[in-house]
């Protein structure tokens, strides 16, 4: 074996977004273009000579493929050990709890998360680093610098790794580990959660789906639920991952879990319904003819917390990104704890994990996480639900009432407007943004507005600052619109509006959150002249 290094050329349009690289299978398959921005990775990262390096993905077309090439990359330029999930396989939460585990010097995740998989769809790639979270803009930038620059790439000439048996095989001088993939994360669960408590509630009839929509928490959800905790066989569904996700859209929401809302919302349905996506980071909740809003679960979970063996302690803050609802906030706000408000991108949040300043955090795109990765982790979420419910002895729908109760009701919806002409998205955001300054004081709809800007962050632990992060609009009576274009997608902008309203009397908790918030979702509209602007009258998806 020797090490080839390979004369190439840039490629234009290689900087990571907010969940690291992402674009079509097509792309990726150029000569050179994977092997360019694995090796502006490596240019990038200083001291991981003979150190460990993760490897893993979420199972998609191309995963195999994209995992050889960084094996035979990390063997050239110095690794001395890589640990690859058997099978290429790695769920992104467990890609961060193996790092923290052994103690790596960072991972390398594949994946486009919630975004479709197969030979003509996505496929994506991020660094993450030792503490297990994806990498700071400060590292993301670098790569990306060194992307415009690159000139040669380095990689072992050698065969592939036999990635379906377990153990150690060598590729020049490093050791590449084939390890179970589930076995972990596993472990790491049962440490948080009281698993005799909800193996006890499974035991005494308790009934749930999980839906791993063909996607990689298939297996780990089958070992957990099934295996460790006794719910029957069958309780996962769709539950083997598939390069293509089944033909499906693997994002855990209303509109593509569809047969498991079907299940939830007819006769005799299960006492739990919940989803995960691509690659195991999101988690959807349901109750029998019930939806819990990933905002709501966010705050539900920061009041219930203590109730997990692994949080017994307490919690010490709660974080959000910028868009997701105040719900969690006013949580915060009776427990004495802090409540923070980040940018969108779960890397915003590693600071104050790391920092000890929140234990709990997440975004309302179906992400919700606490201090034991630094991911947002889908089963995780699942379980302290069933942890949750086994402790309180109630239904759903009953915890979701009280919590209203106690501290009102957050009506919120998101409004995706898909697949828009870039440049007609980004004069809608550019639009919008001259007309802020004038906004604050004036009367919208009835309402007065309290808050009208371009939200930026400094982040309290190390100072940088993060711009042009979404446009805010509030009003004196707590109700807000958010206007964000989304950096998850690879084709065309998304253009996500956000809409919340408070209502804090119990009398007026019942009913549809879109009729509730249907006057707001009309001033979305008029206020940024979305019809006007990009042609749309109205969302492609609403969650």
């Amino acid at each position: 074996m020797s090490v080839k290094t390979v004369a190439t050329t840039p490629f234009d349009g290689q900087k990571p977004g907010t969940s690291g690289l992402r674009k079509k299978v097509s792309v990726f398959r150029q000569p050179n273009y994977l092997e360019n921005f694995v090796q502006s990775i490596f240019d990038s990262l200083e001291g991981f000579a003979g150190k460990t390096l993760v490897v893993g993905g979420d199972g998609r077309f191309y995963n195999r493929t994209a995992v050889q090439t960084i094996l035979k990359m990390a063997a050239a330029n110095g690794f001395g050990r890589a640990k690859v999930g058997q099978g290429g396989i790695l769920s992104t939460p467990a890609v961060s709890c193996v790092i923290r585990e052994h103690q790596a010097f960072g991972g390398i995740v594949l994946s486009a998360s919630h975004n479709p998989g197969g030979p003509d769809e996505d496929f994506g790639i991020k660094y993450n680093v030792s503490a297990g979270g994806p990498a700071p803009e400060k590292v993301t930038n670098a790569i990306h610098a060194r992307t415009q620059e690159i000139s040669a790439y380095r990689i072992l000439d050698a065969g592939d790794v036999d990635l379906d048996v377990p153990g150690e095989q060598t590729l020049g001088d490093m050791v590449v580990e084939v390890i179970d993939p589930v076995a972990d994360y596993a472990a790491l669960m049962e440490k948080l959660f009281d698993f005799d408590a909800i193996r006890a509630m499974f035991q005494g009839g308790f009934r749930m789906r999980f839906d791993a929509m063909h996607a990689v928490t298939g297996p780990y959800a089958r070992e957990i639920l099934e295996n460790r905790l006794g719910a029957p066989a069958g309780t996962v569904m769709n539950g083997e991952p598939l390069e293509d996700f089944g033909g499906g859209h693997p994002d855990p929401n209303l509109v593509h879990a569809k047969e498991l809302v079907e299940i939830m919302y007819g006769p005799d349905a299960p006492d739990l319904g919940a989803a995960s996506d691509g690659d195991g980071d999101r988690n959807m909740i349901l109750g029998p003819h019930t939806y819990v809003t990933p905002s709501d679960s966010l705050a539900i979970l920061t009041a219930n917390a203590h109730l997990a063996p692994g949080y017994a302690k307490g919690v010490a803050g709660v974080a959000r990104s910028m868009p997701t609802s105040r719900a969690a906030d006013r949580v915060a706000e009776k427990m004495g704890i802090a409540a923070y408000e980040t940018p969108t991108g779960w890397k915003f949040f590693g600071n104050l994990l790391d920092a000890g300043k929140v234990t709990l955090c997440g975004e309302e795109s179906f992400g919700t996480g606490s201090d034991h990765v630094r991911e947002k982790d889908g089963l995780w979420a699942v379980l302290m639900w069933l942890n949750v419910l086994a402790a309180r002895k109630e239904g759903v729908a009953d915890i979701l009432r009280a919590h209203w109760a106690e501290y009102g009701r957050t009506f919120y919806s998101r409004h995706d407007y898909e697949g828009l002409e870039g440049a007609a998205a980004e004069d809608l955001m550019n639009a919008l943004r001259g007309k802020l300054s004038g906004l604050s004081g004036t009367t919208l709809g009835g309402r007065t507005v309290a808050l009208a800007d371009d939200f930026a962050y400094t982040d309290p632990v190390d100072g940088s600052v993060a711009e042009k992060q979404g446009i805010r609009i509030g009003f004196e009576d707590g109700a807000r619109i958010v206007y964000r274009l989304s950096g998850t997608g690879t084709a065309g902008a998304t253009l996500r509006v956000y809409i919340e309203r408070y209502e804090p009397d119990p009398a007026k908790h019942e009913g549809d959150t879109q009729e509730a918030l249907a006057d707001l979702i009309g001033l979305s509209k008029e206020i940024a002249d979305i019809p006007g602007k990009v042609g749309r009258d109205a969302p492609t998806v609403i969650t």
